[in-house]
């Protein structure tokens, strides 16, 4: 046996794969939806959710093919190209199928019309490889670096989509052992919510940037966001999604991946929140449930005086840059939301962030419990004036939180993005 058979024959895997429950059963719109963005973006006919066990790779999602029962959706392992990802345990990127060694002699290339293959591991909670996300074109290319990060990225969705299902099913298990079914759903709410806020930020050299946050309790809410490199430096975005629930929290879901995909791909924050817009339109349309989502994004890139920022609040509060001297700064005209109305209309405005610099980003519940939504927490601000990133995301949220003297019925997130006097070691 093959470390290839090895690889596809682990018993852990398998068991993940059967712990997924997603083999023989029917098309769902959460992993269609992603396989029509990953087509849609990279301009690609076939597209592809597969769950491979020992015997064939079954298309959970399938755009581009004809076939809709269950059983047409498959084909052989020893057929599929999903075996090179799993011997691989990592993507594979083929520009001709007929002419690489390890796939000239598949059956596919005939029988499908596979000549171009892209595909990333969708993987279980536990790191085992459940099947792939994969691009197909039936004709050579060569994959650029933005496809494939836009094609990671999108994995990464699938991987947790399915990871959602196994929680979801562990979760209710759990619930009915202790016989409390309240407090499983609570718990289920704050994974689902969790999930939707990055446990680290990547590390941004010449910036210190941090979040705060603090999760109401019962259900789920939408809040969300992220740090994503960009072909010219990075962006930071911040969302809240209108409703509550796991409707909000898939809502976020898309948003949030979304947003990843086009960041790795465009520099405009106009570009980015568009492609965003139209997935919001489709995705309130599909499930018949009316809805909007509000983003603060801002794209960061250096220069030689520290960084610019161009920012855009479609929908959402405006934020504020502290300067060195302690100086308060309104920065971002809020614009449309997203997802609501026939024509988006969005408003960018550009700054400086020099050395001494922050920006401060903040949910509506913070600026709710705020003297001023133009200005929020000036006294927090000026007390933390230097302080790092991450004491001044916390402080803002310590006093949201002690605000009102009410308890806290909305998610509050707070993100801090501050150019030091002196580089960040």
């Amino acid at each position: 046996m093959t470390v290839a058979d090895d690889r596809l024959m682990l018993p852990a895997r398998l068991a993940a794969v059967r712990r997924s429950g997603l083999l023989d059963t029917g098309a769902e719109e959460p992993f269609d939806r992603l396989t029509r963005l990953a087509c849609e973006l990279l301009g690609s006919p076939f597209g592809f959710v597969t769950i491979v066990d020992d015997r064939r790779s079954f298309w959970k999602s399938c755009v581009g093919t004809t076939s809709s029962e269950v059983a047409d959706r498959q084909n052989p392992v020893g057929e599929s190209f999903c075996q090179y990802v799993i011997a691989a345990d990592g993507p594979i990127v083929i520009d001709d199928a007929r002419l690489n060694p390890m796939t000239r002699d598949n059956p596919s290339i005939h029988s499908m019309g596979v000549i171009a293959w892209a595909g990333f591991p969708v993987r279980s909670l536990d790191g085992y490889v459940l099947g792939t996300f994969c691009v197909v074109d039936n004709a050579p290319r060569r994959w650029s670096a933005q496809d494939l990060r836009t094609l990671e990225v999108l994995a990464q969705a699938a991987g947790g989509e399915a990871g959602l299902r196994i929680r979801a099913e562990e979760a209710l298990q759990e619930a009915a052992r202790a016989r409390t079914a309240a407090a499983e759903y609570e718990q289920l709410a704050r994974t689902l919510q969790e999930s939707l806020l990055p446990r680290e930020l990547p590390v941004v050299d010449g910036l210190d940037i941090a979040a705060a946050y603090q999760l109401a309790g019962g259900d789920v809410l939408g809040d969300f966001y992220d740090l994503v490199q960009t072909p010219t430096g990075w962006a930071v975005f911040l969302g809240d999604v209108a409703g509550k629930g796991a409707h909000a929290a898939r809502t976020a879901g898309l948003a949030r991946y979304t947003l990843r995909a086009g960041a790795a791909r465009a520099t405009s924050p106009a570009i980015v929140l568009t492609e965003l817009d139209a997935a919001l339109h489709r995705w309130f349309a599909e499930t018949d449930v009316p809805g909007f989502v509000t983003v603060a994004y801002v794209a960061i890139r250096p220069n030689d005086n520290g960084f610019g920022i161009r920012i855009c609040a479609a929908g959402h509060p405006t934020a504020v840059i502290r300067r060195r001297d302690g100086a308060l700064e309104p920065v971002g005209q809020t614009s449309s939301p997203l997802g609501i109305l026939p024509k988006l209309s969005l408003a960018i405005q550009d700054a400086a962030l020099r050395p001494g610099d922050s920006l401060i980003l903040c949910t509506n519940a913070v600026l709710a419990r705020a003297a001023s939504d133009l200005v929020p927490f000036g006294d927090v601000l000026a007390e933390t004036l230097t302080a790092d990133a991450r004491d001044t995301a916390n402080a803002i949220i310590r006093r949201a939180s002690a605000g009102s003297g009410r308890d806290v019925r909305d998610d509050m997130v707070a993100v801090t993005i501050r150019v030091p006097d002196s580089p960040v070691s």
